[in-house]
């Protein structure tokens, strides 16, 4: 870490005590990525119905306008993977000059294997996406949970746990607000394109945010921890 300014005290980071609220939380969202999964599993009916009935709801139509598709694609890819690398490379650049390695691996853990774990539970819960000819009929991947809302989830949840020391409160108040919407409009293009059913996006979103909490309480990176930024 840096030296700070003549005239300045270190601040002194110690590990973070994790409220029982936010642990609770954590196991909670993992909880909730398994009934869902296990919805799936054992083709339990209200939710398949409440799925279907959202997704005919939702889904932008066949044969929809070119510039719609345009705009839909546009406001789903925060949830890529190479978006999360294009935002967050040059942060993890900034905190290796620092020399903050156990922040850095907290990034690149919750922000970068947020993927492969994804990957793993499509594989796990084989879900077959949505049938619509021009949404989830055009892919061969699996369907839940979601890896866009799974990635924009973590990629926010990052952002804002790395951000919030140095943040006032009202800046914070902003930044979470802008963060939530960021999340649900990314989880809502999903079934817009009609690639992704209720069930995907809920569960994607759910597992972004507690494997961003699990890793960040396993590295101490939670505010005031030692994989934390210092307050400003």
């Amino acid at each position: 870490m840096s030296v700070p300014p003549v005239g300045q005290a270190d601040v002194p980071r110690t590990r973070a005590r994790v409220p029982a609220p936010l642990a609770g939380a954590t196991v909670a969202g993992f909880v909730v990525v398994a009934l869902l999964g296990a919805g799936v599993l054992t083709d339990f009916g209200p939710q398949l119905r409440l799925d279907a009935a959202v997704s005919e709801a939702l889904y932008a139509g066949d044969g929809r306008a070119r510039g719609l598709e345009w705009l839909l694609q546009v406001l789903t890819a925060p949830g890529l993977f190479a978006v999360r690398v294009l935002v967050l490379l040059p942060v993890v650049v900034w905190l290796a000059r620092r020399q903050e390695w156990r922040t850095v691996a907290w990034v690149v853990l919750s922000a970068g294997l947020i993927s492969p774990v994804t990957s793993v539970l499509k594989d796990v819960f084989g879900r077959v996406r949505p049938a619509f000819e021009d949404g989830g009929a055009r892919y061969d991947s699996l369907s839940y949970p979601s890896g866009h809302a799974s990635g924009i989830a973590a990629l926010v949840t990052v952002g804002l746990i790395l951000a919030w020391p140095l943040l006032s409160g009202a800046a914070r108040r902003m930044w979470l607000a802008l963060g939530i919407a960021l999340v649900l409009v990314v989880g809502l293009t999903r079934m817009w394109l009609g690639v992704h059913y209720l069930s995907d996006v809920l569960g994607g979103w759910t597992l972004g945010l507690s494997w961003c909490l699990l890793v960040a309480v396993l590295l101490d990176a939670l505010p005031g921890g030692r994989a934390a930024l210092p307050p400003r």
